[in-house]
């Protein structure tokens, strides 16, 4: 790709992102989403393979149905309440639009379908910035909206995704594929603490985009796309590959490594709610 070419949709990834997660306004949160998702698509397809091509077109279809029910639930918010402000999502069909579109854009069950074929479909390192990047505007949509979203059903949502998540990882064979099955189980943890203690799903989120970084870019530099090839990389790059496997240790939450610490932290949280019936 033109170095200038990459250098713009880069920098509209950086503004709308900044634009989306700084905004008080949903229209310009909206309009923050639009940018990213139309600054990625060139970067999904650049190999112009049947695949990238097919990944970038599911991805345009998933994301422009979010954003536009995005854009909708605002809409019935603003005409029942007469107000814009992300803070003040109160009417209650707007807040369960609202919960399938930042679902549906983060790739939550059972709106998961299209991540790991996207996934499948792009580079190492695109996949990273889906995994990561795109993930942050409606991570903080959730987080500024989380008061007023119905607990049970982001609950029952992050439950779905974590065991949909570890289930359908297991007999994968493509890293992409594990990759994006990892990111799915990953968000149920995000979502499950989000009504009881947001900064913890903003901690979750952080641990977990510096450890996914981490393996995607260790996996980009072995050209690992396949899990035979992974097996093959002891030899070549001992120091990378025993790096890797404490990496994904650590994205398992195995303790004494980085990751088990928010899944710590949420189990202890989510014990001091009384959720049982």
């Amino acid at each position: 790709m033109n170095p200038q070419a990459k250098l713009v949709f880069t920098t509209s990834l950086l503004l709308g992102t900044t634009i989306t997660i700084s905004s008080n306004h949903w229209a310009l949160a909206w309009t923050g989403l639009e940018i990213n998702t139309l600054a990625v698509l060139p970067l999904i397809s650049k190999s112009h393979h049947p695949r990238a091509i097919e990944a970038a077109t599911k991805y345009f279809l998933v994301q422009a149905t979010a954003s536009a029910l995005v854009l909708f639930s605002s809409m019935i918010n603003a005409w029942h309440n007469g107000q814009w402000d992300i803070t003040q999502l109160t009417h209650p069909t707007a807040c369960l639009l609202m919960t399938a579109a930042l679902s549906m854009k983060l790739g939550l069950v059972p709106f998961h379908f299209w991540f790991p074929e996207v996934l499948q479909g792009s580079s190492l390192t695109t996949g990273l910035l889906l995994s990561t990047a795109m993930k942050l505007p409606p991570m903080v949509l959730l987080f500024l909206t989380s008061q007023s979203l119905n607990p049970t059903l982001l609950t029952s949502l992050a439950i779905l995704s974590t065991a949909v998540g570890g289930w359908m990882g297991l007999n994968q064979t493509q890293t992409r594929k594990i990759m994006a099955f990892s990111s799915i189980s990953h968000l149920g943890w995000m979502t499950i603490v989000l009504v009881y203690d947001p900064k913890l799903t903003l901690l979750n989120f952080y641990l977990y985009a510096l450890m996914t970084a981490s393996v995607f870019l260790t996996m980009n530099t072995m050209k690992a796309l396949q899990l035979s090839t992974l097996m093959t990389m002891w030899a070549k790059m001992p120091s990378l590959s025993a790096l890797l496997l404490l990496t994904l240790l650590s994205l398992a939450g195995l303790p004494p490594l980085t990751g088990f610490l928010p899944k710590w932290l949420i189990i202890q949280e989510l014990t001091k709610q009384s959720m049982a019936p």
